[in-house]
C-alpha cells in the first residue's frame, strides 16, 4: 500500500521541493530522514517501497517523464546521491537492496557534450536489481545494470553491467567472484 504524497512528518524531517505534476508513492512504514528531494519537470515519478529507509541523502529528478523507484525493504545510506535527469529516464532500485554511505548513482553526465554539433553523451537508465549490496563510496554511472544478489566493493566505479550473484570491485569495476550469496 502506498500513500500518494509526502506526509507532514516527511516534510518536517526533510527538504522537499516537488513539482505538482509529479506522482509520489511512499510505501507503508518507510522512513525518510534528513533527505533532500528535488523534482523539477513534468510527469515524473518517485516511488519508495514499503519498509525502506533513506537517511541524509539526496534524490534528484530533473527532466520530463523520468522515474526513480526504490524497492521494498531497501536502504539508502548517509550522503548518497540518486539522480535521474533528462527525458524519459529511469533509475530503478530493487527490493531488499542496500546502498551504503556516500553512494552516487547518476543517469546523466550532468551537462551535454557535443562533437560536430551532435550530442555525444545522452542520459541512460540504471537498474539495480533485488538483493544487491553496494558498499561505501561507490559510483554507478549511466547505462549500468547490476543483477540480482551481487555485491559491489568499497570505492568502486561501475561503468559496465555486473552479472547476477557476483562480487565486483575496482575503478573501473571488474567481477572478481561469481556464484556468491550474502545475508541482508
Amino acid at each position: 500500500m502506498y500513500r500518494s504524497n509526502f506526509s507532514l512528518i516527511d516534510r518536517f524531517r526533510n527538504k522537499i521541493r516537488v513539482d505538482k505534476s509529479t506522482e509520489v508513492a511512499i510505501g507503508k512504514n518507510s522512513k525518510i530522514v534528513n533527505c533532500t528531494i528535488v523534482v523539477k519537470g513534468k510527469n515524473n515519478t518517485l516511488k519508495i517501497g514499503a519498509n525502506s529507509k533513506l537517511r541524509a541523502s539526496t534524490i534528484e529528478i530533473i527532466g520530463n517523464n523520468c522515474e526513480i523507484s526504490i524497492g521494498e525493504g531497501s536502504l539508502v545510506g548517509h550522503n548518497s546521491y540518486l539522480s535521474a535527469k533528462e527525458e524519459s529516464i529511469s533509475l530503478i532500485i530493487g527490493d531488499k537492496t542496500a546502498l551504503s554511505r556516500n553512494i552516487k548513482v547518476m543517469t546523466s553526465d550532468g551537462h551535454p557534450i557535443f562533437q560536430n554539433n551532435q550530442r555525444i553523451n545522452h542520459a541512460k537508465n540504471i537498474i539495480i536489481e533485488d538483493g544487491v549490496w553496494i558498499a561505501d563510496s561507490v559510483t554507478i554511472l549511466k547505462g549500468v545494470t547490476i543483477k540480482k544478489g551481487s555485491v559491489v566493493g568499497i570505492n568502486s566505479t561501475v561503468t559496465k553491467d555486473i552479472p547476477k550473484e557476483s562480487i565486483a570491485v575496482g575503478n573501473p569495476c571488474v567481477v572478481v567472484k561469481e556464484d556468491i550469496t550474502w545475508t541482508y
